[in-house]
């Protein structure tokens, strides 16, 4: 079956967005005389940026040359080389692919760009195969500490950079290139440096692996040992505060000032909100005319939910609007006996009865409150092979199993695919407490303080114009606000971002930085 999704609206945009990544047109200046710069209070003579992705300047789902050099510290970087700050290094990949390979063997997958090869633009993996070798270390100091991956208790684990542990997840292939040592610790290879000023911009992952894996993970509230914790586990909010507290201690001990800045709310990206909860197209000619049979036989088990006193899980498909999702919420007590036990009463064979109870046990329509994770787009509408299988072992014919195996319509849509109210519940407590501990500690340690969450709701809601008289938004693709993986901002997002460090910085330090011109940053890499 073919997918039902309506085409995203990129073809009509694109060219809006790509079309402002020409270089602006330089006016003359009126007047020759140099203008001078001051640092105010700091000493950004010897910056060291320490983060996750956000601060190594991923993008497109990889790491990159063009990613990197375009990173928000590099661009913070260059308005403090205005103002005495020094050379800033960066651990660099091998190439703009993105791609890269432990011992020979591709762990890390490439950057993508939007292919038109279907005749729709889908994001898709550019081609070639990534030069970067993990094993190939790097020697010197960096002074960009980004590490993509990282949460915020990874950033003081020994180990976490040996190339040894990378194939058995027990360290970061990114940090396993530039560690000093199989020892070393992320903040204390940035300490080791004796940095002047800093910036810390951490606690997204700490989160985000939750919420996009659709509420898989463990909220581990109350939990305060993280060595137990799973890859997409909500940090504990008493961990998230020790761990920065002690960052913070590590950062400054030395007298340097920094910025540090909260965490968005993943609400307001486009991984959680490009796909809508009703994609379903009734004009679309592989699925209209079925919604007459879909919806007849949907009507006994609607008639199921309707004794069972939870009429608000009746699942019926419109002829004249678009329809939500069919999905399986963790949430829903488990009706799978109750269901089987009422159809078997009303005279349906009990092996009927039973399927019927397994499919739909937890199941309902998605409604504007739930959240569909970008990449379901590529399954949604399709055949789920793995019930189809399990269909059939339960004694279903291989057609009968595939008209009850497709996701979102036959198939209840699984969890890893949707963010329900009740998944987004820790989300939002996690990240408020997050967000409060960090605002908290910047005001103890006096240092300069960023709200990235508050802007980029502003991006998501409002956009934000830009100097051609332009709106940058967060519109997927076309917005020119975010890279094709949803959740990391394009060069032209991490612009803004870098004039929103650039002015707390001038605010709390009387530093007189000029920022950056995003109209100087791509919205979209094209190629």
């Amino acid at each position: 079956m073919k997918k039902f999704l309506s085409t995203l609206a990129i073809c009509a945009l694109l060219f809006v967005s790509c079309s402002d990544d020409d270089p602006a047109v330089e006016t003359t200046p009126t007047d020759s005389t140099p203008i001078t710069y001051t640092s105010g209070s700091a000493d950004f003579s010897n910056y060291v940026a320490v983060g996750n992705s956000l601060t190594a300047g991923y993008s497109d789902a990889a790491l990159f040359v063009d990613g990197q050099t375009n990173s928000l510290p590099a661009m913070l970087a260059s308005n403090f080389a205005l103002v005495g700050g020094g050379d800033f290094n960066i651990p660099f990949m091998s190439d703009n692919l993105g791609g890269a390979s432990l011992g020979g063997t591709p762990i890390l997958g490439n950057r993508l760009v939007l292919s038109f090869a279907s005749g729709s633009p889908t994001p898709t993996p550019v081609e070639g195969s990534g030069s970067t070798e993990i094993t190939n270390t790097l020697s010197g100091t960096f002074n960009n500490m980004g590490v993509p991956g990282a949460k915020s208790y990874h950033l003081g684990a020994p180990g976490y950079g040996n190339v040894a542990g990378v194939a058995d997840g027990l360290a970061n292939p990114y940090f396993a290139r530039f560690a000093s040592s199989a020892t070393a610790t992320v903040i204390g290879d940035a300490v080791a440096q004796n940095p002047t000023f800093f910036s810390l911009w951490i606690g997204n992952n700490d989160i985000l692996s939750y919420a996009t894996g659709g509420g898989v993970g463990v909220d581990q509230k109350d939990n305060l040992d993280p060595s137990t914790y799973g890859s997409s586990d909500i940090t504990d909010p008493n961990v998230f505060a020790s761990v920065y507290d002690g960052l913070l201690q590590a950062l400054t001990a030395n007298g340097a000032d920094g910025v540090v800045a909260n965490i968005p709310d993943i609400t307001t990206i486009p991984y959680f909100t490009t796909v809508p909860h009703n994609p379903l197209d009734p004009t679309n000619p592989d699925f209209g005319p079925q919604i007459p049979t879909l919806n007849a036989t949907f009507a006994q088990l609607n008639g199921v939910f309707e004794y069972l006193g939870v009429p608000e899980r009746a699942i019926e498909f419109s002829t004249t609007s678009a329809s939500s999702l069919v999905i399986k919420d963790d949430s829903l007590m488990d009706l799978s006996a109750q269901i089987t036990q009422v159809l078997v009463g009303g005279g349906l064979d009990a092996g009927t009865a039973g399927i019927y109870g397994y499919l739909y046990g937890q199941a309902r329509m998605a409604n504007e409150d739930d959240l569909i994770v970008f990449p379901s787009q590529a399954v949604i509408a399709q055949l789920n092979e793995e019930a189809f299988a399990t269909l059939q072992n339960l004694g279903l014919p291989a057609a009968n199993a595939g008209q009850l195996a497709v996701n979102g319509i036959t198939y209840p849509l699984e969890d890893k695919w949707v963010l329900t109210p009740a998944e987004q519940e820790p989300v939002a407590t996690a990240h408020a407490a997050y967000n409060q501990t960090i605002e908290a500690l910047a005001n103890q340690y006096d240092l300069a303080f960023v709200d990235v969450a508050s802007f980029l709701t502003t991006v998501a809601n409002e956009g934000i114009q830009l100097p051609d008289g332009s709106t940058l938004t967060a519109t997927y693709a076309t917005g020119g606000g975010f890279s094709l993986d949803g959740v990391h901002p394009s060069p032209r997002g991490y612009s803004l971002l870098a004039l929103l460090f650039i002015d707390a910085i001038n605010t709390k330090y009387g530093s007189d930085l000029p920022g950056v011109n995003p109209l100087d940053y791509k919205g979209l890499y094209i190629n």
